[in-house]
């Protein structure tokens, strides 16, 4: 799915009505009629007709998405980064040596340039810090009331609007088909699980993502809780994706849909599979209406456009 061939790029209000009334007409009416359209119908309907040598069961119809970049927008920073950023301002009351040190100081003064230049290790500072001390129910409070309350800066829309409308289509399709939909994501798995039942009909047990350690303990109130630590227990990036469908899903995809580099690892295994498979990439090519970028992005670079061919995978769209 390209960029300019969206009809309506982000999801309104009004969408789960209207793509009810389509579907009469059109399985994806969202979506133009190119290649990627009638490749993900045609897969679709192979493997749930009956009969069919391709045909597969429904329990094993599992459909992974990547979210940032897929699912939802990803500029101009990942918008779990922008939470961060805006949890390192509420916090630093409490921190007047951040006012100087770094990467804090870079977040308080606005220096994007010093905010670079501390790489991976300032990143993760920041994340440490703003992502734990507190138990998992007040961090799911806090990440709610982000969300609704911040607005992403160039659309000036709640960051929960910013979800591409014909990728819910795609959602809703395969579940009609009783395909089961996962989220197998780079973000964080509590961060995600906030937002993604409403927005995507995606409840919190098929969510898949990045996860801090956690500590029980009992509160104040004499009650037990889950408290977050700044320590991290598990990166879903990259290879990990591959690793965390395996320990959290427990079986292989046959649809898979990423953007970037980062999903290459979980399309190569679900292209490894036997039988039909389906792997997609979202490809960012509407400057106007969203942004266009791959190679040389900061954020979500998609550079290794190539898969391992395997002689049993299906189409893939790109």
């Amino acid at each position: 799915m390209k960029g300019r061939t969206i009809k309506n790029l982000f999801a309104s209000s009004l969408f789960f009505a209207a793509i009810t009334i389509a579907y009469a007409q059109d399985p994806l009416p969202f979506w133009n009629d190119t290649a990627p359209k009638k490749a993900i119908v045609a897969f679709v309907e192979r493997v749930t007709k009956e009969g069919s040598p391709d045909f597969v069961k429904p329990e094993e119809r599992i459909a992974t998405f990547d979210n940032d970049g897929t699912l939802w927008a990803e500029q101009p920073i990942y918008f779990q980064f922008a939470f961060a950023i805006d949890r390192v301002k509420a916090l630093a009351p409490q921190h007047p040596e951040w006012k100087k040190q770094q990467p804090f100081a870079a977040v308080l003064s606005g220096d994007k340039k010093a905010l670079l230049a501390s790489g991976q290790k300032g990143l993760m500072q920041i994340m440490a810090v703003s992502h734990s001390g507190m138990s998992t129910e007040e961090f799911a409070r806090i990440v709610a009331q982000w969300f609704a309350t911040s607005r992403h800066p160039r659309f000036n829309r709640p960051y929960t609007d910013l979800v591409y409308q014909p990728m819910l289509e795609l959602l809703a399709y395969l579940r009609a088909n009783d395909f089961k939909t996962f989220i197998v994501s780079g973000g964080g798995v509590e961060f995600m699980r906030v937002f993604t039942n409403k927005r995507y009909g995606i409840p919190p047990e098929q969510i898949v993502g990045s996860s801090a350690v956690t500590r029980y303990q009992f509160a104040a109130d004499g009650k037990p809780e889950l408290l977050r630590e700044a320590k991290v227990l598990f990166i879903n990036d990259g290879p990990g994706k591959a690793e965390g469908i395996n320990a959290f899903i427990g079986r292989r995809p046959i649809f898979a849909f990423g953007n970037s580099d980062g999903d290459k690892q979980m399309l190569e295994w679900t292209a490894a599979g036997n039988g039909p498979r389906f792997m997609g990439l979202v490809h960012h090519t509407d400057a106007e209406r969203e942004w266009a970028y791959d190679r040389e992005s900061q954020v979500g670079k998609l550079d290794r456009r190539s898969m391992k061919p395997t002689p049993k995978a299906g189409p893939s769209s790109a």
